[in-house]
């Protein structure tokens, strides 16, 4: 009889509460460089005298700009190394689930784009995760992606 080991390559996929991890460390850093961004362009415009109308376009035009700011985090780490910063920190990538690299550009924006349907209702996407075989969240099925444990955290 024949022993059947693992292979090296063998997927670990990785769970809620990493990946919950991993996304409050990005969204820190997501939320650090905006609110920076955006106090130092109000300490700019109140030296202005603007009108109220003027002030609310300005506001309008920061919160898309945040709003375009964090889609191209995302997008931009997943589809380099599959990898944001809150990812590598705990040792998790995202994988295109049939080839196991990282996502392109455009699987990596649908991803990312995805990612609020996972919040409706009730984070019931999220929760999805708990009875997947591979760990998969209603963004991750669209996707077709998975996350994993990177390099050799087993």
């Amino acid at each position: 009889m024949t022993r059947v080991q693992p292979t090296p390559s063998a997927a670990v996929y990785a769970g809620l509460i990493t990946r919950t991890l991993a996304f409050a460390v990005d969204a820190a850093a997501i939320n650090a460089v905006a609110w920076f961004v955006g106090a130092v362009i109000a300490l700019c415009l109140s030296l202005l005298g603007l009108p109220d109308g003027v002030r609310v376009a300005v506001a309008a035009i920061g919160t898309a700009a945040a709003l375009l700011w964090a889609i191209g985090y995302f997008t931009f780490f997943w589809s380099a190394q599959g990898q944001t910063p809150g990812s590598r920190l705990l040792g998790i990538a995202v994988r295109d689930a049939a080839s196991g690299t990282a996502p392109g550009a455009r699987r990596a924006a649908l991803r990312v784009l995805a990612l609020p349907l996972s919040a409706l209702p009730l984070c019931a996407g999220f929760l999805l995760i708990l009875v997947d075989r591979r760990r998969r969240a209603l963004h991750d099925r669209l996707a077709r992606t998975v996350v994993v444990y990177a390099g050799d955290r087993r």
